[in-house]
């Protein structure tokens, strides 16, 4: 009962989590529209029916009932037609309709004597100031997050302590790890070396860190090397010789580099046989942006490589493949991951809170990156409208041609339609993914 009720409160600690990061970006776009004079009618959290709602001054904030995103209404979002001061009445055709539509809901906003007040009529530099608001909230609450993670928590890392030594020596190719009667004891637990022992130098260099250690025993095959560790508070010197044998070659992401075959990359290196303890350590702050980047980097990867990595979604669903640890996950499947983290019995509090502000930090960074994806709905598309409407009337200002007025976003609705269902069928595609073969921790 428990462990239930520990899972529920992982999935309420992101879902509350979520809703302030929406509320915030919201935020981020509400206070520079109101700092540049455009009438904000509403500021909302959620989608359809209103759950509650309050008026102050012009605009109404409130709580709808799909918590699944948020938005502000902008007077004049989108210019009227060239040649037109207000919409049309009526129009055929459903595209036309469709843009004609969003027109008439773009001059609803405007009141009388508050013609001035509209989004469209801003400069370019202002309408690109309040559509990046919100994702820059985004950002700015994954970086406090981040620093929160690593300066206050630590981050987990390799020490110079050996966590395992390995009985026998199997090759990294092996079908088995498993050790066999006629398998060679390995080089670390031949010479001694035990679970536990500290290492202070090898060959007479001082080691202060994991690859250090590493590098030096796959460099001397062969070798005999003096290892200088500590153990039970006092120093030993254990003569080990690394054992020329293969191993799997690790990218800069830890993980198995692949041939153009797609079989693991392997050479032959020193060998002991000895692993790694981890530890946790606090991070300086000059470690907090490199964690973001590094972070904005593997969404915005994932983000172009976003067709594959749904095909691979689909064969997972619908088929016997195993779901991608790294690929996209949907709302539903963070909250399960919360869940799970909060239920586990092996790890301490400080970890499973650790754990979770970290799911909260990659989730606002990834909403940050998403955001800027420049095709409407998105905010990164109002913001390419913006800055091609700056192109041209730079170009025509230079050539000494009529300013060419606003560009008429309205006419990208039908596009904006596509892309909305496009992100509905992905998005009802991973939480059904989600639900039948979850990514889990356990």
């Amino acid at each position: 009962m428990e462990n239930v009720l520990l899972y529920v409160l992982g999935i309420l600690i992101v879902v509350v989590g979520l809703a302030v990061s929406i509320g915030l970006h919201e935020i981020g776009h509400l206070i520079p529209a109101k700092l540049f004079g455009v009438r904000v009618g509403q500021y909302m959290i959620g989608f359809g029916p209103t759950l509650w709602s309050r008026k102050f001054g012009e605009t109404e904030y409130g709580f709808k009932a799909i918590p699944m995103g948020g938005y502000i209404s902008m007077a004049g979002m989108y210019p009227p037609a060239k040649g037109e001061s207000a919409s049309r009445a009526s129009s055929t055709g459903f595209f036309q309709t469709l843009v004609q539509d969003a027109r008439t809901a773009s001059a609803d906003g405007i009141e009388p004597g508050h013609e001035e007040r509209v989004f469209y009529k801003l400069s370019v530099w202002k309408r690109i100031v309040i559509m990046l608001g919100g994702p820059t909230m985004n950002l700015i609450i994954g970086i406090v997050l981040y620093a929160i993670l690593l300066c206050g928590f630590g981050a987990t890392q390799f020490s110079t302590t050996l966590g395992q030594v390995d009985a026998c020596v199997v090759p990294a190719a092996s079908q088995t790890q498993e050790c066999t009667d006629d398998a060679a004891e390995a080089p670390g637990a031949a010479a001694g070396l035990r679970p536990g022992d500290r290492l202070e130098s090898i060959d007479g260099t001082a080691i202060t860190s994991w690859t250090q250690a590493t590098e030096i025993i796959r460099a001397s095959p062969g070798e005999p090397l003096d290892v200088v560790v500590e153990r039970d508070g006092a120093t030993t010197t254990i003569t080990a010789t690394p054992l020329l044998t293969e191993r799997y070659v690790y990218g800069e992401d830890n993980a198995v580099l692949k041939d153009s075959d797609g079989d693991p990359v392997t050479r032959e290196v020193g060998f002991l046989g000895i692993g790694p303890a981890t530890e946790t350590v606090q991070q300086p702050a000059t470690a907090v942006l490199p964690a973001v980047g590094d972070n904005v980097v593997r969404v915005g990867t994932m983000i172009l490589n976003l067709p594959d990595r749904l095909v691979g979604v689909v064969n997972a669903a619908f088929g016997p493949a195993e779901r991608d640890v790294n690929g996209p996950i949907s709302v539903v499947g963070v909250g399960r991951l919360a869940g799970e983290i909060s239920s586990l019995d092996t790890i301490p509090v400080v970890d499973k809170a650790a754990s979770l502000i970290g799911l909260l930090a990659s989730l606002n960074i990834a909403l940050f990156v998403f955001n800027l994806v420049p095709l409407m709905p998105l905010d990164g598309g109002h913001v390419a409208g913006a800055l091609w409407e700056g192109v041209r009337r730079f170009f025509a200002k230079i050539l000494r041609r009529p300013d060419p007025g606003p560009v008429d976003i309205a006419k990208l609705v039908p596009l904006t339609l596509v892309v909305v269902v496009l992100l509905g069928s992905m998005s009802a595609l991973l939480v059904y993914a989600d639900l039948v073969k979850p990514i889990s921790i356990l």
